[in-house]
């Protein structure tokens, strides 16, 4: 009898393995089907998803400018010199410097590469993109009467604002009015600096969590993400991506001292961009997964009390209501561009077309992990589902979920261990899917 239980539970054991090993392709599949239908029924049909190639945004559009012929040897260097980071000689600070550098110039040369250096700010210029007139500049004649009756009007004032400003709370509109940041140049300097500092702080986060090698990997997969590289130049979102690294980095590193600060910089972080609070659910289930259930119980206790503390004490100061500020936000995009967007594709459509542009190697590598129950997989991939199934964000999800992007590449980065000439392969794939994407598709931004 006991030697038939042990028998049922191998077979068990090696099914389960088995469907495991085909998450990968299986999810592929599913992918490639999502892509099918939404072509098809935009192509065939009357019925409307609200993005013009779901499950990717963007119009096929191709277009090439001059320094094009800058953009591609500068891609190629990157991809040849790339593995040289690394080797153990070189110093950690080192390589974060050589991320920094990297990240910058792959950045500005892609969009350069399609519109020129004008591509830098165009999207936040009045005179040059439509979308200009959706975006934070704007909004800044809403701060005429100071930045206290600003906030404290600021849910009332929601439906009046354009459509980036009302999806968002009031704290990077309130930073770049107090920086003086009010045109199209200064606002893009803004989010390119901002916005280049992920792949090292993606390198930072990494080796707290995972070996020196593998780190490098995930900063480098990072600088070389598509999704990163065309969004982390023309939106917001970049300075988000940051921010949200800026609060992971220490709620994953293990003293309750620098945990705490991680809460603190995610409450700071959730007066710009909502969202963002997915990043302390990201670090909860990854501490549970790596450390257990105290441990996360603890984490998620911090989060909560300090965010709370933290937002009671701006509405006191300044009569900011976030809970009011909330609803208004959730009823300006259910009643936008949200209406004509069916929940039952974009469901799947989301993830699938956050996953297509943020890197098809990288997605690929990421499900590997996951179907061997890897922790930084299984976080990354719970709160990608949870986000798609709350339906909050349909459509758009390459540019909204960009600060999802490197907590991605963190889980992927494992597979490519040891690998040195896989390594190779995977960052040129990754530099010639972004050049092929900017160059075929107007993402708009």
């Amino acid at each position: 009898m006991r030697r038939g239980r042990g028998m049922s539970a191998a077979r068990a054991s090696s099914a389960l393995g088995t469907a495991r090993g085909r998450l990968p392709w299986i999810c592929a599949a599913a992918g490639a089907a999502v892509v099918a239908v939404g072509l098809y029924l935009r192509r065939a049909t009357d019925v409307v998803l609200g993005a013009p190639y779901p499950p990717s945004f963007g119009n096929l559009e191709p277009a090439a400018h001059p320094l094009l012929a800058v953009s591609v040897p500068c891609f190629a260097l990157a991809v040849a010199l790339a593995p040289r980071l690394l080797a153990p000689r070189l110093r950690p600070a080192a390589v974060a410097l050589a991320l920094l550098a990297g990240t910058l110039v792959l950045r500005l040369a892609l969009a350069a590469g399609r519109g020129g250096t004008g591509a830098w700010d165009r999207v936040f210029d009045p005179q040059r993109s439509f979308e200009a007139a959706n975006e934070y500049l704007p909004a800044l004649p809403s701060l005429d009467y100071g930045p206290r009756f600003f906030l404290d009007r600021f849910a009332e004032l929601v439906p009046s604002f354009p459509v980036h400003v009302a999806g968002h709370p009031p704290g990077l509109l309130l930073l770049v009015d107090a920086l003086g940041l009010t045109t199209p140049s200064r606002f893009a300097a803004l989010c390119i600096g901002v916005g280049a500092l992920s792949a090292p702080l993606a390198y930072g986060l990494a080796r707290t969590l995972l070996p020196e090698r593998t780190a490098r990997l995930a900063g480098l997969l990072t600088a070389l993400s598509p999704g990163a590289l065309m969004f982390g130049v023309t939106s917001a979102d970049a300075i988000f991506c940051t921010l949200g690294l800026l609060a992971a980095w220490p709620l994953v590193a293990g003293p309750r001292r620098a945990r705490l600060l991680g809460a603190l910089l995610l409450a700071l972080s959730s007066m710009l961009a909502w969202s963002l609070l997915a990043v302390g659910a990201w670090a909860v289930l990854l501490v549970l997964l790596r450390e257990g259930w105290r441990p996360a119980l603890e984490l998620a206790a911090s989060c909560g009390a300090v965010l709370l503390a933290f937002h009671a004490a701006v509405a006191a100061a300044t009569g900011f209501d976030p809970v009011a500020t909330i609803q208004a936000t959730e009823a300006v995009y259910r009643e936008g561009v949200a209406s004509m967007r069916p929940y039952w594709y974009w469901v799947l459509g989301s993830p699938v077309g956050f996953l297509i542009v943020l890197g098809l190697p990288i997605a690929w590598l990421a499900l590997r992990e996951l179907a061997a129950g890897k922790p930084e997989a299984v976080a990354i991939f719970a709160v990608l589902a949870v986000a798609a199934m709350a339906g909050f964000t349909k459509a758009e999800t390459e540019r909204i979920w960009l600060f999802f992007g490197p907590f991605a590449c963190l889980a992927a980065a494992p597979a490519l261990a040891g690998r040195r000439r896989a390594t190779t392969v995977v960052l040129a794939a990754l530099a010639l899917q972004a050049l092929l994407h900017e160059a075929l598709f107007d993402t708009v931004w």
